[in-house]
């Protein structure tokens, strides 16, 4: 994913600078993987029902944690496939690349969940991971989670509910930008991140958007000049409360009947 030919034990204490910059793109850098069972963020990771054999194979899925400084890219479009990434901190968008170099954005992920899966189908990345913000993500060789499902079942439905979970995205996704005017498009896209927030602990009324105006208009599929005009519009009705990247939700069922 990140690099195909990146080993699984650990750097040589005399690996040359240009060795690891083979390895690891500018902005990202790896350290030793900690133990899912230690992790906060676990819980939207692995099933709850693990006995503690089965917990301690889902520990050796995470080979290393790689901290993706904002703006680099944690994998680019045709890179081969290797790996999924499970995002532990920060945020990052996902996007394609049109034949005239515009950037199209194609979903933006947060803490939680899961990067890399549209590599499956090809053996190949299909779009680029950006980092939003300064973030972390756990690197799990795919052939390994591959394995591991096979032995536990409970694992492999947690997979499959991953995979479902983001075609149902993505088919919401399809029918926001067929059906709907900029400012629907703009109020299910906040009470969707506003829910999402909310399953991961955090409040669902108020958070900071880490992505821009631009990006956000590129994923609804309109320009940042409207993007901009609707989230005033939805400010001077008083359904949100807009300060820069921060948002409140002030009436979040108003937002949900537009």
């Amino acid at each position: 994913m990140l690099l195909a030919d990146a080993p699984t034990s650990p750097p040589s204490p005399f690996m040359q600078a240009s060795d690891f910059a083979l390895r690891f793109p500018s902005g990202v850098t790896q350290r030793p993987a900690p133990r899912c069972s230690q992790c906060a963020i676990s819980s939207l990771c692995t099933p709850g029902d693990l006995s503690t054999d089965e917990l301690a194979q889902v520990d050796s899925l995470v080979h290393e944690v790689r901290t993706v400084q904002r703006g680099a890219s944690l994998y680019r479009a045709n890179d081969p496939f290797n790996n999924v990434y499970i995002l532990r901190s920060g945020s990052f968008k996902t996007v394609v690349m049109h034949r005239e170099g515009r950037e199209q954005v194609t979903g933006f992920q947060i803490a939680g969940e899961m990067l890399g899966l549209d590599g499956i189908v090809s053996g190949q990345h299909l779009c680029g991971a950006i980092a939003l913000e300064r973030s972390t993500v756990c690197a799990i060789p795919f052939e390994s989670l591959e394995d591991v499902c096979r032995e536990i079942k409970t694992m492999q439905r947690h997979l499959h509910k991953v995979m479902s979970r983001e075609i149902v995205r993505e088919s919401n996704m399809i029918m926001l930008l067929g059906t709907m005017r900029a400012e629907q498009r703009v109020a299910a896209f906040l009470l969707n991140l506003a829910e999402r927030y909310g399953t991961r602990g955090y409040s669902a009324t108020e958070f900071n958007m880490r992505m821009t105006r631009s990006e956000i208009g590129s994923y609804l599929g309109i320009t940042l000049e409207t993007a901009s005009r609707m989230f005033s519009k939805l400010q001077q009705d008083k359904l949100v409360h807009a300060r820069g990247k921060q948002i409140r939700i002030l009436d979040s069922g108003a937002l949900a009947r537009l």
